[in-house]
């Protein structure tokens, strides 16, 4: 082998590694991001005054984009990495939110039925 072949593996692993680098920081990320909205989804109490649900679901959304947009600041690589990276941390919220919110559906139907109980006949 001479000594341009050489120097081409030696780059081609280079950037062989960089890119898992890049890939592990994107997934790290990604974990975080997944943790901290999790945080955020257990904190909430369900309480008076109540918010329709379309309501919820705008506000979750909200805070997905807010998620989506901080961590679009932070994640590596190439715009095609990094658009993929985001798509999977939009992907992983959407993952929690999706029982946040059926959580808060079946709220809104119990405080519903204790507000106007059943008609006994």
């Amino acid at each position: 082998m001479c000594s341009w072949q050489h120097g081409l593996l030696r780059h081609l692993r280079q950037h062989h590694l960089l890119q898992m680098a890049l890939l592990k920081a994107n997934k790290d990320l990604i974990s975080a991001g997944r943790q901290e909205f999790g945080a955020l989804l257990n904190q909430q109490v369900f309480n008076d005054p109540l918010i329709s649900e379309e309501d919820m679901v705008t506000v979750v959304e909200d805070w997905m984009n807010f998620y989506i947009n901080y961590y679009r600041q932070q994640v590596t690589g190439e715009p095609q990495e990094r658009d993929r990276a985001l798509q999977e941390l939009r992907q992983e919220l959407n993952t929690l939110a999706n029982p946040f919110l059926a959580k808060y559906r079946d709220f809104l139907k119990s405080h519903e039925l204790r507000s106007h109980p059943p008609l006994s006949s």
